[in-house]
């Protein structure tokens, strides 16, 4: 493996950072704390017409805190704070960090416009996988491990429903705009897949299942979802990553620990021909993220790993099942 050198990793930490200064500061309104079951939650509050519009900005914490203080320095300095953004992104692309696509990049920019990520949603699958270069300070393989022309995003349906808050511009229409077409699927009256004409880009929305795998519906991005289980395990807790594509984009993707332990549970789960290339895939990113997470987050590792085998012998049985293909990756496992 190949590291970041530390220019290019402060640079990084650096457009993130900015980045969550752009989320907070372009959301008008005054901002109100609202409590909604056991979390609280920030929202702009403005008036629109007789009544009030209260857009989401983010759950109560410390550093969301800090950032609503600044609110109004924010707010004064978007235009040196995008100049700045522009000079780390060309900076990380010096560096040889691996920016993101164009194809890829302009409909994650355009899907983040429209308040996707700030609402929840989650990039999951080999998209997730490339965006962690930065966040782990590894440059990341080229090869067929980190090769998709899908966009797979993830939400929580009971958080789509919570929040009270939708995306700006409706998925469907950002979607049409983009050229994509949505795909016919068992359940004509909802729509979780989009295709793109001549690119190959596909889009899908997926959400966590507990027992059936149905069509859910996720009030916040307007979309329905394919619900899928184990699915919650990887989703929960996501951290937010900039994706290297113009001035630099700021989405949400899954913790890479709990990334590489899903993906050891759902390389078991796939049985047919077409599942097992994928699932030799997932096991690839799986042995390359716990390789590196063992040299340099062993704790976030093992807690990960102790959690998922804590839930249930399905669980543990579809993780030993991928593990005996795997004994290097087990040895490590079993290390830490």
């Amino acid at each position: 493996m190949t590291a970041l050198s530390s220019i290019a990793m402060s640079a990084y930490t650096d457009l993130v950072r900015l980045l969550k200064d752009d989320a907070v500061s372009g959301v008008a309104g005054k901002p109100t704390l609202k409590q909604r079951g056991e979390k609280a939650y920030w929202y702009a509050a403005r008036r629109v017409g007789s009544d009030m519009r209260f857009s989401y900005i983010g759950e109560d914490s410390d550093e969301t805190r800090a950032r609503i203080g600044r609110i109004e320095e924010l707010i004064e300095t978007a235009k040196e704070r995008r100049a700045e953004r522009s000079r780390l992104v060309r900076l990380l692309r010096a560096e040889g960090m691996t920016p993101t696509d164009r194809a890829t990049g302009s409909i994650l920019s355009a899907m983040a416009d429209a308040g996707t990520f700030r609402l929840g949603g989650t990039i999951v699958g080999t998209n997730a996988f490339r965006l962690y270069e930065g966040e782990l300070g590894i440059r990341l393989p080229l090869g067929g491990m980190a090769n998709t022309g899908d966009i797979d995003i993830a939400q929580f349906e009971k958080l789509s429903v919570a929040l009270a808050d939708q995306v700006d511009t409706g998925l469907a229409e950002t979607f049409t705009a983009l050229k994509f077409a949505p795909l016919p699927g068992i359940d004509p009256a909802r729509t979780w897949r989009w295709a793109q004409g001549g690119s190959g880009q596909l889009v899908e929305f997926l959400t966590p299942a507990f027992g059936e795998e149905t069509i859910r519906d996720l009030p916040a991005l307007g979309v329905s979802a394919q619900a899928l289980n184990y699915l919650n395990f990887l989703i929960a807790e996501p951290i937010h990553a900039a994706a290297i594509y113009r001035s630099g984009v700021l989405v949400q993707v899954p913790r890479p620990e709990r990334y590489a332990i899903h993906k050891l549970i759902i390389a078991d789960r796939r049985r047919d021909g077409a599942g097992n290339l994928k699932a030799s895939k997932d096991r690839e990113q799986a042995a390359f993220l716990i390789e590196a997470m063992a040299e340099d987050r062993p704790d976030d590792l093992s807690q990960a790993y102790d959690t998922a085998m804590d839930v249930g012998p399905r669980w543990r049985g579809h993780i030993a099942n991928s593990l005996k293909r795997m004994p290097d990756t087990m040895e490590i496992l079993n290390g830490l």
